[in-house]
């Protein structure tokens, strides 16, 4: 059995922000991939950026530059 980690989950509340994520920091060369929401966060458009809880502040950051709207972030056992 795979051992759970912590792991650094951002959410967004539409699509398009997800997937302007998903842009921005593969042109920055940024931590972290999109994936489906895990289940144990209710809201948000279905889709999530997956990273280390360490690159919480940085992506934090990048957000706010790159002015990307986020609906929350989350640290969960995956």
């Amino acid at each position: 059995m795979r051992q759970k980690k912590d792991t650094l989950i951002i959410s967004f509340g539409t699509t398009t922000e997800a997937m302007k994520m998903e842009r921005y920091c593969e042109g920055k060369g940024l931590p972290g991939r999109l994936i489906p929401i895990p289940r144990e966060i209710t809201a948000g458009c279905g889709m999530a950026w997956k990273a280390l809880p360490e690159d919480k502040e940085l992506l934090q950051q990048e957000l706010l530059a790159g002015k990307i709207r986020w609906e929350g972030m989350y640290t969960l056992k995956l």
